[in-house]
């Protein structure tokens, strides 16, 4: 089971993308296992405490990310601390011991190496994210190059990375007399040999690179304290030159005041994102997202034009007020000057299938998408939809999406489910989720394997699935760790700085893997039907009159319906198409109705569901789907016969479908 707060939380919260967090259920701490005195930073409470006979303390999260990701901040722990803030609505701890005047000296790793056995004997994860500000930047690198397997990533503010430029002052910068002596002090140096000292970051940088340690570090240009270019800029080139990963943000003013060395954060959650995407704790080596293709048009268009429509296609896990919030939220912060549309185009209990048809009233009738996140792993498996079926749905939205807008950018997630963690226990791939891969391997586009993640870490320990988790509707825990990951995957697809382009990349549109795919998949209008015998067009259908009963979905109630309720009701409709069928909602008194295609063979289908009982289930039958391109003609038939579960002989749609030719 997770940690909550480390044992201190008794309800559940959701972490946010940001430090004001969207509004979700609240918990507070109970209990706590820290010691030392109890306050509140930011509103999150924070515990004091001597260790190693120095003062420490540790700020939790309401809610502990899976596997206890922390932030060692090395002095100065109250500046630029927007990022921490961010973090601990994600679910991180913010740790910090004061060894002040050491300077990154072995002294002071005595005092670290005590403070990093605390925090991970009370079950903090092994690998932190350092983060050091200033001087703080010797002791991150001096910690880093001793024990590199301790450290996930390393973030540094204007750091000191030569203590000859800084506090020695003996190249462009302003040095300090005073702390000058006290560091010579602490590494037993004097003015002779200080020349021979090999203990500065920018000398022990070839550990922290063998380990792949990523590095991320802000200047500011006209910094006269911590010059970078005796500093951060000697050290990012001796980094790449040993095969490591470093960026660098620069600012160009910092005030003058500081000379130069302080200035407003410009991007904390560039550094929260970084520090999230570096030290996720996750079980694996490799984080669980394939990036296809590029998401770099969405971006573009977010960043350039100021504004955005981002569609959310998908089941009741879409539906339900948890991961899409968040993303939703993510990118309002991401891009804080961009005006979003973002169009929620979420039904329970529908899958790839309806989402191919409805794709163009529920989507694309909202004006051009830039972003479109899809998932139907889950209801396509509890659907009971063929794995010829996933690949057409799924191939159908894709190519539909791409024939309305080239550039589109898109992002395929697969949800979890009981029976997809015994697959993957077994070494099995599920079969929906095989299904959609190829379809986003053919089309280039990214996919996350959320249901791999949490398998893992369920079998990692990090939280279980009855009480965290709870089911395949996550828990607001559930839904924070489906948002981490989508933003582990945007941060890492927009890490380098965008290039501006002139137009938008069109996405390459291959041959199908199916012809017979539902990409042009359309409702198409009830009054198209002729020959009406007993069905009848109900303006505001409510299925639950006359005593039928049951639970209904939003959008197949009270809407217009095509209705019979008696055998032998017919109609029938002429359509040009290579699919034909019905969307129903299919309750407690579903009926079977029989079909025949121009000349062809009757042929029946039971519109009764296993879920019928006791919930009008909005329901996509394709009663053809391998015709002709051209006209036909489709007659349905209301039939005498019913499932013996059902209480009646119902058959209402609330649309037609059309795979156009």
């Amino acid at each position: 089971m997770r940690f909550l707060c480390l044992f201190c939380l008794t309800a559940t919260f959701v972490f946010n993308a940001i430090s004001t967090p969207h509004s979700f259920a609240e918990s507070t701490a109970t209990t706590q296992s820290w010691p030392g005195s109890k306050t509140s930073w930011n509103g999150f409470d924070r515990f004091d405490f001597e260790i190693d006979d120095r003062p420490a303390f540790i700020v939790c999260p309401r809610v502990a990310a899976p596997g206890n990701p922390w932030v060692w901040r090395a002095r100065f722990p109250s500046f630029h601390a927007e990022a921490d803030r961010i973090l601990l609505d994600r679910g991180f701890h913010v740790a910090h011991i004061d060894t002040r005047d050491m300077f990154g000296s072995d002294r002071a790793m005595q005092h670290w190496d005590a403070f990093y056995r605390f925090l991970t004997d009370h079950d903090l994860h092994p690998k932190a994210a350092l983060e050091g500000v200033s001087r703080g930047g010797l002791f991150v690198y001096r910690f880093a190059s001793r024990w590199p397997e301790r450290v996930a990533c390393i973030y540094c503010d204007t750091p000191v990375c030569d203590i000859r430029s800084w506090p020695g002052g003996k190249g462009t910068g302003r040095g300090d007399s005073r702390s000058w002596q006290r560091c010579l002090n602490e590494h037993g140096l004097n003015e002779e040999t200080v020349s021979q000292f090999d203990g500065n970051p920018i000398d022990n940088l070839a550990p922290i690179a063998s380990a792949e340690i990523p590095i991320l570090h802000i200047v500011s240009l006209n910094d006269e304290i911590v010059p970078p270019s005796e500093n951060t800029f000697v050290l990012a080139k001796r980094y790449r030159e040993l095969g490591g990963k470093i960026d660098v943000m620069e600012v160009a003013d910092g005030t003058e005041k500081s000379g130069g060395h302080h200035f407003p954060h410009p991007d904390p959650l560039r550094v929260a994102d970084f520090m999230e995407r570096n030290n996720a704790c996750l079980p694996s080596d490799n984080d669980y997202f394939v990036l296809r293709g590029t998401l770099d048009n969405c971006r573009a268009v977010f960043e350039n034009e100021k504004r955005g429509r981002v569609a959310f296609l998908g089941g009741s896990i879409t539906a339900m007020n948890g991961w899409r919030d968040l993303v939703c939220d993510y990118l309002r912060h991401r891009f804080p000057q961009t005006e979003f549309d973002f169009v929620d185009a979420a039904i329970p209990s529908t899958g790839s299938t309806p989402g191919a048809f409805r794709f163009e009233n529920d989507v694309l009738s909202h004006g051009k998408v830039d972003l479109l996140f899809e998932e139907a792993a889950v209801n396509d498996l509890h659907n009971m939809r063929t794995p010829v079926e996933m690949t057409r749905g799924m191939e159908g939205i894709v190519r539909h999406a791409r024939n309305a807008n080239p550039q589109m950018d898109i992002v395929l997630m697969h949800f979890v489910e009981p029976r997809q963690m015994t697959n993957y226990r077994n070494n099995v791939i599920p079969e929906t989720i095989r299904q959609h891969e190829a379809v986003a391997e053919h089309y280039a586009v990214p996919s996350i394997h959320l249901a791999k993640e949490v398998t893992d870490r369920i079998d990692a320990g990090q939280f279980d699935w009855e009480n965290d988790f709870v089911n395949l509707h996550p828990s607001p825990y559930g839904h924070s760790i489906y948002a981490s990951t989508i933003r582990r995957m945007l941060g890492t697809a927009w890490e380098s700085p965008s290039t501006q382009r002139d137009s938008l990349l069109k996405h390459e549109l291959p041959p199908p893997i199916d012809a017979l795919s539902y990409d042009r998949g359309k409702y198409v209008p009830l009054d198209s039907v002729s020959d009406l015998s007993g069905f009848e067009i109900i303006d505001e259908c409510d299925p639950r009159d006359d005593e039928v009963g049951g639970a209904v979905r939003e959008g197949f109630v009270k809407v217009p319906m095509l209705v019979a309720t008696k055998p032998e009701s017919t109609f029938s409709m002429k359509f040009d198409g290579r699919a034909v069928g019905l969307f129903v909602t299919a309750g407690p008194d579903a009926g079977t109705i029989a079909f025949r295609i121009d000349d062809g063979p009757e042929q029946t289908r039971d519109l009764f569901t296993k879920w019928s009982r006791g919930l009008h289930i909005p329901w996509a039958h394709v009663l053809a789907s391998d015709l002709e391109p051209g006209p036909h003609r489709i007659t349905v038939r209301v039939t005498q016969e019913k499932n013996e579960s059902s209480r009646g002989h119902a058959c209402r749609i609330v649309h037609l479908l059309v795979n156009g030719s």
